[in-house]
């Protein structure tokens, strides 16, 4: 039946069979289109989609007849549908000791798994639906666990067609494959999708059927790696601003924009503005709607004054515009122009050094972490960091070293709209991999989950970071033992980050706002080191002029930017 789709079986084989059958995934709903006597009815069942949803029409029989009933409506998706006969799998020789594929075992696990759809750009989806779903014998919930850690790296749904709907084919289907692009270890899609595998086979089904994007060539590869083949069937969905990208045409360039730009362009295409890729390796674009038209570079605008700029450009500014405001920064000593050759400035710095222990030393303007050299702790090494900074910036800022948490507090229109605290970049022990051979891994995990915005650098500052911590390159590292790699936090020198929006301590949402206002920029990252989130004590370090919007889903981070851009587009909470 789902292999011919352009036949109509014969009715002794669909006599027991369940007629119109439509599942809620919590995300939307499966269609299953050989179901359906009537193809109108299909029609029917896709125009009653919720917003915010994304409905799934599969077998369909004949989908250009149905795409023809309402062109307007409706478009054949883009897609794949790989299918592996159950009867040919093979085990694996060796299964992947770092990763455990269970049952979700309590509703409070969903909100994992909707972290992890966010974490992918997929849709969220209705716990409670979920919790409903994964209480039946037709859904199967799967997630699994680093066992290094424990933590929960990827998910994995199935749906056995046979309780579905008494399918004649016996066969079942994978949906929502998803893996932590920041922590999960390598095979994790792999060891999913071959637990789905073996459960359905345990159950006697025929086959698993999949659909997949026709440009994910990751996801194909390891389909195609496991036995899965081409299959005919194909996927039918419903014209909605989810789908947009995939059946309206794109403006030129915005493949090539990079994850902070493209969230902001996707978000501006959903409202209906006008999207012009002026320079996508700097991810500058025209944004237009109506009769007004805003430049953009990620989420730096032509709102955001020169002055602004400026202020957060310059660190020493940024300090001194907060510390007026009565927003709490460190202890701090500047030094000018040569500041090797400064001897009453580097005498200054030393004395802050001995009165308040270690200190940083960053170049006053730069970013992405460029020359910043944290814990240095006596006159030589302060000597070498200036030097460091130097290189950056003739100007030079030497501040105490604040213990606590790095957290980015994300301001548009003077209000807070997410928190994350962002953690430096850390391998985790195998017991086989050496400390050398883990970093590069774990920078190729990072470096493909961003697209390449974010990778570890194999440098002098990670051999020193791992020195000092008693190990060496070519070391072991044990089992389950995780070691900080970075001293910064820094997401481009591949740093992690984890969402704390809703444990935000009010002081620290206020003096986030204050800080913006004292600024005068509509949007910034600020830099915050604070003992705990939910606690009032902090300091302010730095003013982002353009800080990373992707960095925070599914915080509505893009979705307030344009609403800061094109209010009349604003389109709810």
């Amino acid at each position: 039946m789902s292999s011919r789709s352009w036949q109509r079986p014969p009715r002794h084989l669909v006599r027991d069979m369940a007629e119109d059958v439509v599942l809620d995934m919590g995300w939307g709903r499966l269609v299953f289109g050989q179901t359906f006597t009537d193809q109108r009815a299909i029609v029917d069942a896709l125009r009653a989609e919720e917003t915010g949803e994304r409905d799934i029409a599969m077998y369909v029989r004949d989908p250009q007849v149905l795409v023809g009933l309402a062109p307007h409506e409706l478009f054949v998706d883009p897609s794949y549908t790989y299918r592996l006969p159950l009867q040919r799998y093979r085990p694996p020789r060796d299964r992947n000791p770092d990763v455990f594929v269970r049952m979700v075992r309590d509703r409070a696990e969903l909100d994992e798994v909707n972290r992890l759809y966010a974490a992918n750009g997929m849709v969220r989806s209705d716990p409670d639906v979920m919790w409903a779903n994964h209480r039946t014998r037709t859904f199967t919930y799967l997630v699994a666990e680093d066992t290094r850690t424990r933590a929960i790296v990827g998910t994995v749904t199935g749906v056995d067609h046979v309780l579905a709907f008494g399918d004649p084919d016996e066969g079942c289907s994978l949906w929502c494959l998803a893996a932590d692009p920041q922590a999960a270890p390598r095979g994790v899609g792999e060891a999913l999708v071959r637990v789905l595998v073996e459960r359905y086979v345990a159950r006697g089904r025929a086959m698993l059927d999949l659909s997949v994007l026709h440009d994910n060539t990751g996801a194909i590869a390891l389909y195609r790696r496991l036995g899965f083949h081409p299959a005919p069937p194909v996927v039918v969905k419903r014209k909605n601003p989810i789908n947009r990208p995939l059946f309206s045409p794109q403006p030129d360039g915005l493949a090539q924009l990079n994850a902070y730009a493209r969230i902001i362009a996707d978000e501006a295409l959903r409202r209906g503005v006008r999207v012009q890729v002026t320079d996508a390796p700097s991810g500058e674009m025209r944004l237009t709607f109506g009769g007004r038209s805003l430049l953009t570079r990620e989420s730096l605008s032509e709102l955001t004054s020169a002055v602004a700029m400026s202020r957060c450009d310059d660190k020493r500014v940024t300090r001194r515009l907060l510390e007026r405001t009565g927003v709490r920064v460190p202890r701090a000593v500047e030094l000018g122009e040569d500041p090797l050759s400064d001897p009453d400035g580097l005498a200054a710095a030393q004395r802050l050094l001995d009165e308040t222990g270690p200190v940083v030393v960053k170049p006053a303007r730069g970013e992405q972490g460029k020359g910043i050299t944290v814990g240095v702790a006596d006159a030589e090494a302060l000597r070498r960091a200036v030097a460091e900074a130097a290189r950056y910036c003739p100007d030079v800022l030497v501040e105490e070293l604040v213990a606590g948490q790095d957290l980015r507090v994300v301001v548009i229109d003077h209000e807070v709209v997410a928190a994350a605290v962002r953690r430096p970049a850390a391998v985790i022990g195998t017991g086989t991999d050496t400390v050398e051979a883990l970093v590069r891994k774990q920078s190729r995990r990072r470096e493909a989950a961003t697209h390449g915005e974010s990778r570890i650098p194999l440098d002098a500052t990670t051999e020193a970071v791992v020195r000092e911590a008693g190990w060496a390159m070519d070391d072991v590292l044990p089992r389950g033992r995780r070691l900080e790699v970075r001293r910064t936090a820094n997401l481009h020198t591949g740093g992690t980050i984890d969402d704390v929006t809703d444990d935000l301590h009010p002081d620290l949402v206020d003096a986030a706002v204050a800080a913006s206002r004292a600024i005068g920029i509509p949007v910034t990252g600020l830099d915050f080191l604070v003992p705990d989130v939910s606690g009032p004590e902090h300091v302010v370090i730095e003013a982002n002029e353009r800080p990373g919007l992707a960095n925070h889903q599914p915080r509505p981070t893009a979705q307030r930017f344009l609403d800061l851009l094109f209010p009349e587009t604003r389109t709810g909470s």
